[in-house]
């Protein structure tokens, strides 16, 4: 690995090209967008790129960025735009529907658009407009660079980039679907698509920017990206850390841990990213908003010498004891954890079984944490808790072997679709329920703590399906009084509790509110929020650090009050060894 800290970085690029990508939360619009600012400074011609569907490069810049080429006030030479994913997946779904409408029957009807309103039906339509500016020359033929924040991800470059079987599977199936919706309705862009792949290929033209934060989680979220854009061919890429804590406190216990945290997983940072050219960018004790706050950044002022004055006073919000006298209260049940990757639901997860169960509850904690064995997570669980691992990887083979053999009579191309379609991230969600609907039914007499639950997309998808079918009949189908679904007992908030878990910062709050949206669609009403991790509770005297706590207050005050129906935190903690976003969280054990 080849690290840079300088500042000459930001203006070095040769492509044409620049595509940023990474995990949410670790910077990507800001990285995109002082890049773009500091290239434009060189005399250059640049438009910047959003296609993220939580896109705040209005806010970034300070100004208001359409959907067409928006010159940016104060940077000669720079221009902006937004791709709304959103709107176009509305009318991608549109485009799919209206062929079906008044010719299938309602109740399949309605179960392709429950299939179009997920994730992949997003970033199938971001990439239909991202290909337009990419793969047509016309396009952005009067600017000298183009630098897009949020690149597609490796799944989709693979399935837009499969080969001559699309138009033989689509011409013998037409009524063929993937997780992106009917096939048809991508045949016509097909051209279109295998240009982009190309450019994304050529060396010459385009430049990926892998974004990542110190922190193990995003790490190697970091390395899975570059391996599968490196198998598709894509391997001109670049990583940038960004947040990374120069000068911490001495005597500070909170900020002495951060950082060392932080080296620690630079450290052990994986294989794949270690091989490539790799920029540090400093923690910034500002919210890094307006041309002046990125010039800043670019100019490689340390972490401690800008930042700004705390605004507002943070809500009052109970803390984990609270959390765990609430459940108490609501009796035995199941307490599903939810939440993006990188929050620390499996830290809040495992910290809620064992305290139930040392207080004398009958627990059964089940996580799909990859990193270990229960007994790694729990090394001495209490008498009153017993322990299970529902392992992704085991559940999506076992899913996928089910799949293939039910599908072995198709012929080799419609099977390379279909297996294609397999790797797809709605499979794993799939494949996870399985497991996850035989744990409702330990609920009757105990408590039931599962780590990362299906989303309410997934849950609606498959009840819509009938694919809940069996789960019916073992539980009385012949007695329909008594019926009931899984999705019947989640919804049942009387025997269900859902913890949205997320951290106070604006892509993991803006992901949590998706989330409880998305479970809402599905009838399925949140418990509460847990905000993890927090500076502000965390009690640090380190002037970076502090200045950062104070950017969560707008964030916990728009939780508690426009999000969240009940809310609890828990502080970052210098003692945890776990990490999210280079945090941890304190969790309170009892000792009885």
């Amino acid at each position: 690995m080849t690290t840079d800290s300088g500042t000459e970085w930001w203006t070095r690029w040769q492509t044409r090209f620049l595509l940023f990508t990474g995990k949410g939360g670790v910077g990507k619009t800001t990285i995109a967008a002082t890049v773009a600012i500091a290239i434009a400074g060189t005399g250059k011609r640049v438009l910047v790129v959003s296609t993220d569907p939580a896109s705040n490069l209005d806010d970034v810049f300070g100004t208001a960025v359409r959907e067409d080429p928006t010159a940016v006030p104060g940077v000669e030479g720079l221009f902006a735009m937004n791709i709304d994913p959103e709107t176009a997946a509305d009318i991608y779904r549109q485009k799919v529907l209206a062929p079906l409408t008044g010719v299938v029957p309602e109740a399949e009807l309605r179960t392709v658009e429950e299939q179009l309103s997920g994730q992949c039906t997003v970033e199938i339509a971001a990439f239909d407009e991202f290909s337009a500016l990419l793969a047509d020359p016309d396009a952005t033929a009067t600017f000298d660079h183009v630098v897009f924040d949020t690149a597609p991800t490796g799944h989709t470059l693979r399935l837009l980039s499969l080969p001559a079987a699309w138009s033989r599977y689509i011409e013998t199936t037409p009524q063929g679907a993937s997780c992106l919706g009917p096939l048809a309705a991508l045949e016509t862009k097909r051209s279109l698509y295998e240009a982009s792949v190309e450019a994304l290929g050529d060396a010459d033209r385009t430049t990926v920017v892998l974004v990542s934060r110190p922190d193990r989680g995003a790490l190697r979220e970091a390395a899975r990206a570059s391996a599968e854009l490196a198998d598709l061919g894509i391997a001109n890429q670049w990583h940038v850390v960004n947040g990374v804590l120069t000068d911490p406190l001495a005597g500070d216990a909170v900020a002495v841990a951060f950082a060392r945290r932080q080296r620690a997983a630079l450290d052990a940072m994986p294989g794949p990213l270690a091989l490539l050219p790799t920029t540090t960018v400093a923690l910034v004790a500002r919210d890094l908003t307006g041309i002046d706050a990125l010039r800043t950044l670019s100019a490689g002022q340390r972490s401690a010498d800008v930042g700004d004055r705390p605004s507002g006073e943070a809500p009052r919000i109970d803390d984990f004891d609270a959390l765990v006298a609430e459940l108490t209260r609501a009796g035995p049940g199941v307490v599903m954890v939810m939440g993006k990757g990188g929050v620390g639901k499996t830290t809040i997860a495992v910290a809620i079984a064992e305290r139930l169960a040392r207080d004398g509850r009958r627990t059964h904690l089940s996580t799909t944490d990859p990193a270990g064995r229960p007994t790694d997570l729990v090394p001495d669980p209490p008498p009153n808790l017993t322990l299970g691992r529902i392992d992704p990887a085991a559940e999506v083979q076992r899913y996928v072997d089910e799949k293939l053999r039910a599908a072995r009579e198709l012929d080799v191309e419609r099977l390379a679709l279909l297996e294609e379609d397999l790797r797809s991230p709605c499979t794993e969600e799939l494949a996870v329920f399985q497991a996850f609907s035989r744990l409702l039914r330990l609920g009757r007499d105990r408590y039931v703590v599962i780590d990362t639950a299906p989303t309410g997309h997934t849950l609606l998808l498959l009840d819509r399906t009938g694919a809940y079918h069996r789960d019916v009949m073992r539980s009385g189908g012949s007695m329909p009084g008594r019926a009931t679904t899984p999705l019947m007992k989640i919804r049942d908030r009387a025997f269900t509790r859902v913890l949205i878990v997320t951290l106070a910062e604006t892509t993991p709050v803006d992901e949590a509110a998706a989330l409880q949206a998305d479970l809402r669609r599905a009838g399925i009403e949140p418990f509460g929020w847990v905000v993890n991790a927090s500076l502000a509770a965390s009690g640090t005297r380190d002037p970076v650090l502090r200045r950062r706590a104070a950017l969560e207050h707008v964030h916990l005050r728009r939780i508690v009050e426009e999000l969240a129906t009940r809310c609890w935190i828990i502080p970052w903690d210098p003692q945890a060894s776990g990490s999210s976003n280079g945090r941890s969280a304190t969790v309170p054990r009892s000792t009885a």
